[in-house]
């Protein structure tokens, strides 16, 4: 029998806030010594009161918007209880049956085919400590514990891998867009749950029983965990044996996953009102404000570079990838149309020359010396005819090592393209007169070494000579020739 997986993500990712969740304490604790951002409150002394941070509901209820939720108007915060040492409290307070968002979706698409993917619910939370195991010790750092935490939860409508990183991928970009959250998996601001189940192919049915792999730190764990899991769950229903529901881990040495414990229901977390916080009343206005800050989302500005700058859809979803070029290109084009500049070269000068310098030196669009005005005005020159496009492209590099206007660069080292009829023809006329047996071959019939010539005059011109113009006058000049 022929099986399919049905995949749901929980996605976590730490929202870049001033303060934690419940405290004063500062959230960047990154590089921070060991618990040395706590207070009572996130070390769970008794008496402590947690206070609300507001900053990080409306950043849910932002990103909510985003996924196009609805946004009740009530929700509440909840006791997650489970006894591990990574919670100093003995719970977490999080959101259970009253959440700041349900019913929502994103939309990936999958090798040309747009799918839908629900989004359950996006609700808040607060993290927990972090857990190092040293030399058969355990030891513990409370800094990160209370740090705002959004949990996204899919619903399990992803039927291959490639659909569950295409739905990763595209919420990372939505969240990185809105400016809620980093998105740094290598520092730990997001993390995956995966829920795997498989079912005969062609059913509708759901499993009642599932998999879930915890704490996967990166994307590449939650692709190759997930892989690892549906050909475990493959291997044993084939083999007549049935799919236990319990909780797994990933290990990244022996890339395979383990048993940790049974997979818990709500029920097993004993959920309850959290006493010391009040329920949120989110009025419509409260919303309305919130989603007038919603800022251009990436399908958005994609569609509106190929709608407005007339760009393919390859290079309008290369350019949306990440919002800092977006943003990047838009006022390259911006400054481009007082200069003549059209968005589809200054795209191909973004995506081409720019992104392979970039990647050379393995550098973000930030720490780029070019200034999106800086471009236009090196396409000006190209377009004048006062560079060639080879003689750009070494003008683009000291441009982008300097930083320096890219007139500037050709004036101060004399790579103005030569245009001058006069002056080539002279040129032509010696590598002609020095190149004879090329000139023999093309009077004998064969036009393709007229290339050969017109690549000469390009290399005594240092590359320099107008090659329309070069080509024209070699024509002509072996034409005569060939006549007399």
């Amino acid at each position: 029998m022929e099986y399919e997986p049905v995949i749901g993500l929980e996605v976590h990712a730490q929202l870049l806030t001033r303060s934690k969740m419940f405290c004063a304490c500062s959230a960047d604790y990154a590089g921070a010594p060991p618990n040395t951002h706590v207070c009572p409150v996130c070390l769970g002394m008794p008496g402590s009161l947690p206070v609300i941070n507001q900053t990080a509901v409306e950043s849910t209820i932002l990103t909510a918007l985003a996924f196009h939720c609805e946004i009740p108007e009530f929700a509440k915060f909840d006791r997650k209880n489970y006894h591990y040492p990574d919670l100093m409290k003995g719970y977490q307070i999080s959101q259970y049956d009253l959440p700041l968002s349900v019913n929502g979706f994103v939309l990936i698409d999958d090798a040309g085919t747009i799918k839908r993917i629900g989004v359950r619910r996006v609700h808040l939370e607060e993290d927990t400590a972090k857990l190092f195991h040293v030399d058969g010790a355990s030891l513990i750092d409370v800094n990160r514990a209370g740090v705002p935490l959004m949990e996204i939860v899919s619903e399990p409508d992803m039927r291959s891998v490639e659909q569950a990183h295409l739905y990763a991928l595209k919420l990372r970009q939505i969240l990185r867009y809105l400016g809620v959250s980093s998105g740094d998996m290598e520092k730990g601001a997001m993390r995956f749950e995966a829920n795997i189940s498989l079912r005969p192919k062609g059913s509708t049915a759901l499993s009642p029983t599932r998999v879930e792999i915890k704490n996967l730190n990166s994307l590449r764990a939650m692709v190759h965990a997930t892989e690892f899991e549906i050909a475990r769950q493959t291997k044993l229903l084939q083999a007549g044996g049935t799919v236990e529901q319990e909780t797994m881990g990933w290990d990244e040495a022996r890339n395979a996953t383990f048993t940790q414990r049974s997979k818990e229901d709500a029920h097993d977390y004993r959920y309850f009102p959290e006493p010391d916080l009040p329920r949120l009343q989110v009025s419509r206005e409260w919303v309305a404000a919130i989603r007038a800050r919603l800022p251009e989302l990436p399908d958005e500005k994609r569609e509106r570079l190929m709608r407005e700058w007339g760009l393919s859809a390859y290079d309008a979803g290369v350019i949306t990838a990440e919002k800092e070029i977006a943003d990047y290109y838009d006022r390259t084009v911006q400054a481009g149309k007082a200069r003549g500049a059209d968005a589809k070269t200054i795209a191909n000068w973004v995506t081409g020359e720019l992104f392979r310098l970039m990647k050379d030196r393995n550098e973000e669009i930030g720490a780029v010396k070019i200034a999106p005005t800086q471009i236009p005005d090196l396409v000006a020159l190209v377009n004048a005819g006062t560079l060639s496009n080879t003689i750009a492209k070494t003008v683009f590099e000291e441009m982008y090592a300097s930083g320096r206007d890219a007139r500037a660069i050709v004036e101060e080292r004399g790579l103005a393209q030569i245009s001058d009829r006069g002056a080539l023809e002279g040129v032509v006329e010696q590598v002609l007169a020095e190149n004879p047996k090329p000139v023999g071959d093309y009077l004998a019939g064969k036009v393709a070494t007229a290339k050969f010539l017109v690549g000469q005059v390009m290399k005594a011109t240092r590359g320099q000579a107008n090659p329309a113009l070069v080509n024209e006058i070699v024509i002509l000049k072996l034409q005569a020739m060939k006549k007399a």
